[in-house]
């Protein structure tokens, strides 16, 4: 007995539907009569949308089906379409390339918004509001300088880049960025401790007496079990 496996037989041009709709359609294109082949080409289309019956509810779910129909037979089917029929050509042409709306980013470990926000600040006329604007966005670019180059950046690169990107208008003192440095470690420093609860202090005092109590209740569990062992 001859066995006749999947893969010794021609690929399947649309495999989610299945090696029997696929002989199905070819054994359209073996009818003669023309209005018969249209009438089993509709009564495959509707074999088709039962295996799919989920998108039944889109409006060019019966256009797809039509299309697959033609596909699954080479192109080679001759039936009287509602839709107009797909061509080979239809479905090798290559689509338009797609424009990117941003431009090139020159520095992309702060982000186009940091070079943007920057950009913008050449325009401000408040200079207080300059000020804080750029120590806030010298702090974030120093954070995002460490998460891409896994070292701390040098003052000098983070006002070389804001002067860059600002076109020379905004120029930074490098001992302010030191300034801020100091303001972030105090921040930190100043934080409590993991476990430490808020408005109390261990005094040493306190210390001494839970040590006291500790070894009081230890030496009398000692005690206690010596005693037991004896009566016994």
């Amino acid at each position: 007995m001859k066995k006749n496996y999947n893969y010794t037989r021609r690929k399947l041009f649309l495999p989610e539907y299945g090696r029997h709709i696929h002989e199905m359609i070819d054994s359209l294109m073996e009818i003669e009569d023309r209005r018969e082949r249209n009438r089993q080409a509709r009564a495959v289309i509707a074999v088709m949308g039962n295996l799919n019956p989920l998108l039944r509810d889109t409006a060019d779910f019966t256009h797809k089906l039509w299309d697959h129909l033609f596909i699954m037979s080479d192109f080679q089917l001759d039936v009287d379409s509602p839709y107009p029929r797909p061509t080979r050509q239809d479905l090798t042409v290559t689509p338009r390339r797609m424009a990117y709306s941003q431009g090139r980013i020159a520095y992309k470990h702060y982000g186009k918004y940091v070079e943007r926000m920057i950009r913008s600040l050449g325009e401000e006329r408040n200079p207080q509001a300059v000020a804080r604007t750029v120590d806030n966005l010298a702090r974030y670019m120093r954070t995002k300088s460490y998460e891409y180059n896994q070292e701390h950046p040098n003052n000098e690169v983070i006002v070389r880049d804001i002067k860059r990107m600002s076109g020379g208008t905004i120029e930074i003192d490098e001992n302010a960025i030191n300034n801020l440095r100091s303001d972030y470690k105090q921040h930190f420093s100043a934080r409590p401790q993991k476990g430490a609860q808020p408005g109390r202090q261990n005094h040493p005092q306190q210390r001494q007496q839970k040590n006291r109590g500790t070894q009081q209740h230890r030496s009398f569990a000692k005690n206690n079990g010596q005693h037991r062992n004896s009566s016994k």
